[in-house]
Parts: C-alpha cells; structure tokens; sequence
C-alpha cells in the first residue's frame, strides 16, 4: 500500500473542534492557527452556529481543509461543541473558541504528554492577549513542564479554566455525557467536575498551547449571568449528579469552592450584594471546603513537576 492511502485509512490522534457564533472578525485567525500546527496527525471540525455575520463565507474558502458543518439555527455553544465531537476521528478532541487561538507547538505538546502518560485529560495553560491581531510567537518550546494527577479533581494548582484550554479522550468524553446543554457559563469548570474522577489528568504549566483573547465581547466582563451558572452547579453537586460519590465529595466541594468564593468577591465588587449573599448561603460549605483545601496543599508536599522533551519538532 503507498503512503497516500495508507494516511487515508490512520484516524487522526487528535480532532479540533472550533466553533463559533458571529466571530467573523476572529474566526480565520483561529482556524489558521490550527492549520499551522506542527503535529499533522490530526483534523479540524468547525461548527458554524448560525452565524448571519459573513463567518461562512470566511470558513468555506478554507475548503477542503476543514470540515464544515453549519447549524441552520443557533444552538448555543455546548450543542455545537457537542456536535462536533460527534462527528470526530481523533482519539482525543481539542475544543477551541473562535476567537482563541492554538498555539504553533500545541498538537506537539499534547501528543508528546499523551504519548508519555496515556492521561484521558490534558488541562493546558492560557496566553491572554488583547488586539484583533494575534500574539507574537516566541521561539519553539523544547521541554515541558506539567503534573500528573490520579483524577482531575485531585489537582492541588490552580488552573484557569476555559473550553480552549480542554482536551479530553473522545471515549472519555462521551461517557460523561459531553457539554452540559442548556448551561453557557461556567460550562468549562461544568466539564471539569462530569471529568473530575475519569482519570488520569495531566495540568500543563508549560509552554503555553491556547492564546485566550481579550476583547469586549468576552462573556466573562459580565458578573450576574454568571450567578445562576454557579448557582446551577451547586444544585448539581448537592444532589449528587457529579461523579465520585462520598469518597470524592470534599475534593468536589473544594474545587467548586474556589470559584464560588472569586465569584462572590466579583459581585461585591459590582454592587450585587444580594447575588454575593444567594451564594454565600447555598455555597458556603464549599468554600470553606476549598480554604481548608489550601492550607493542607501547604502543608504537605503537592504533586512533584515533571519535565519532558518536545516531540515532533519541526
């Protein structure tokens, strides 16, 4: 058989999944930057979700060089991701934001760390940026650095959680059901906790491998949506729809905790004093769960940092 077709019949290590809603300003930057990874054994699905801003036609003169799917009416960001991973080969999916950006060494990253630990879950680190022009790159990465956990919701660093900064086995994935439809925010530490005990998780410190970029349409800019979103995740947990049961349920309760107390500051700082009281009361268990968290982590000696060489180098 010629190298032509047997390429054809070798699935892809990994899938990249964009998707986007009215990005047209961002979204040819983030499907280049999948374009010009390093790593080849891969592919690129991106999901249009209704976009009526002039992003198809963007995305159509890439060709054949993506798969395109678009949804005839917005589904949301979940449904689409989910769409998406439905219709993936790659052995683990990368889920990219269109308006982030993918490092040029991040398939290389991912693959040299799988490759080492056969982990189902990579979280890896965010460059924020600002601008409509995308980051300078700096020279090629040779070594990275990470820590390797039992279960993700064992980590004992703090990780700034985003769908661009996810990779995940594909079975894994669908066994804990996909992206949560119905819920927007606070959807990325929604994924972490259905992932919390699936496995291995590998929390990449470096080289960066996802670019999150700045701008005034970032969700995050608006602190009361994201109340009923923690809100939401606290019901979850409290009637037992995370994985772990009782012998994870103080690692559960301090990984939520974390984010209900950033989040309860955040509303004082806006003046939404009954929003930060809401979820003081249903929430305060878990933060308090996370303050004792931390002071143990200082105690005791945290997960060792581990150095690999970088793979498939250019």
């Amino acid at each position: 058989m010629n190298s032509v077709s047997a390429s054809a019949v070798i699935p892809p290590q990994f899938t990249v999944i964009v998707t986007c809603h009215n990005q047209a300003i961002f979204i040819e930057d983030a499907v280049n930057s999948a374009l010009a990874q390093s790593y080849k054994a891969r592919e690129i699905i991106v999901v249009d979700d209704a976009s009526s801003d002039g992003s198809v036609d963007i995305l159509k003169a890439f060709g054949n060089s993506i798969r395109l799917i678009c949804a005839p009416k917005n589904i949301g960001a979940n449904p689409a991701r989910n769409l998406g991973a439905s219709i993936a080969g790659g052995e683990y999916l990368v889920f990219l934001d269109g308006d982030d950006l993918l490092s040029p060494w991040a398939l290389s990253t991912y693959n040299t760390l799988v490759s080492a630990t056969q982990a189902p879950i990579l979280l890896s680190r965010l460059f924020f940026f600002e601008g409509t022009q995308p980051p300078k790159i700096d020279e090629t990465p040779r070594e990275i650095t990470f820590v390797e956990y039992e279960n993700l919701i064992q980590k004992d660093r703090m990780h700034r959680a985003s769908a661009s900064a996810t990779v995940v086995n594909s079975t894994t994935f669908h066994q804990v059901g996909g992206w949560t439809e119905g819920l927007f925010h606070l959807d990325d530490l929604d994924i972490m906790m259905k992932l919390g005990v699936s496995g291995r998780c590998v929390h990449i410190l470096s080289p960066t491998t996802s670019c999150y970029r700045v701008h005034p349409g970032n969700t995050v800019r608006h602190v009361s949506p994201f109340v009923p979103a923690m809100l939401s995740l606290i019901k979850k947990e409290k009637a037992g729809e995370y994985p772990g049961g009782p012998r994870f349920r103080f690692e559960r309760y301090a990984f939520l905790g974390g984010p209900i107390f950033f989040w309860i500051k955040k509303c004082l700082r806006a003046g939404l004093y009954a929003s930060a009281i809401s979820l003081l009361i249903r929430g305060w268990v878990m933060a308090f769960a996370a303050g004792m968290r931390r002071s143990f982590v200082k105690l005791i000696r945290r997960a060792p940092v581990q150095t690999l060489r970088m793979l498939e180098l250019d």
